[in-house]
């Protein structure tokens, strides 16, 4: 009988590159060594590693919308909300999108929890902040996306000052365009309005104010 240290089995496992090409059981094990603030993905079976966050291009962002989404979260019955959780699309792709809102179960919701706690299956509402992701964001990810059946994703693309909010139609991703009055509205969460305006200006007062409106319109 052979016996195979811990450090032996550490040795057999490759590291983690930026590129390598992997099924999402081989990412998986291999993700199983590095540090837990290493933020790594799989998209259409290759594997992007981050590297650290900046404050103007995506941490402030990403708390804006985080404060948005989550305002309507606490006040809608049946939604759930994720931060960064990773998401176990298909056999190609584990991302780790910025933001998920999604339906439970038994609202009718697209997504389950696994037994190791992680979300499995199309969130009804994914949030990228993209600065030097934008080619993977609006190329390799929006693909993976819009086959797996995530019914609406919103790209803001900070470096460009713009927010693009995408939705299902047929199978296909098409624009969600602003009625007359220039909000968005939100398909799959009734009451989910945005000041695409206001957000981009970091006024959360306009913001907040919109989707009480439709919340209040919703009930």
């Amino acid at each position: 009988m052979v016996f195979i240290s811990e450090r032996s089995t550490q040795l057999l496992t490759p590291p983690l590159e930026n590129g390598d090409r992997l099924t999402r059981d081989e990412f998986e094990r291999r993700c199983a060594g590095l540090p837990e603030d290493c933020k790594a993905q799989l998209i259409e079976g290759i594997v992007y590693m981050s590297s650290a966050l900046r404050f103007q291009s995506h941490g402030k962002p990403h708390s804006l919308v985080n404060t948005w989404l989550g305002f309507y979260q606490a006040f809608t019955d049946g939604v759930e909300i994720a931060d960064a959780s990773t998401v176990r699309l298909d056999e190609s792709n584990e991302p780790q999108p910025d933001i998920a809102l999604f339906w439970q179960l038994e609202r009718g919701g697209q997504v389950t929890l696994s037994d190791d706690d992680y979300l499995e299956g199309a969130p009804e509402l994914l949030v990228e902040i993209s600065a030097s992701t934008v080619s993977i964001d609006l190329g390799a990810k929006k693909n993976a996306y819009e086959r797996n059946g995530v019914q609406e994703y919103i790209v803001w693309r900070v470096l460009d000052q713009e927010i693009d909010w995408f939705r299902l139609d047929s199978g296909r991703y098409v624009d969600l365009l602003p009625e007359a009055d220039g909000i968005l509205r939100s398909i799959q969460f009734p009451g989910l309005w945005l000041d695409r305006t206001a957000l981009l200006a970091g006024n959360m007062r306009q913001v907040l104010n919109i989707l009480q409106t439709g919340m209040n319109l919703k009930a």
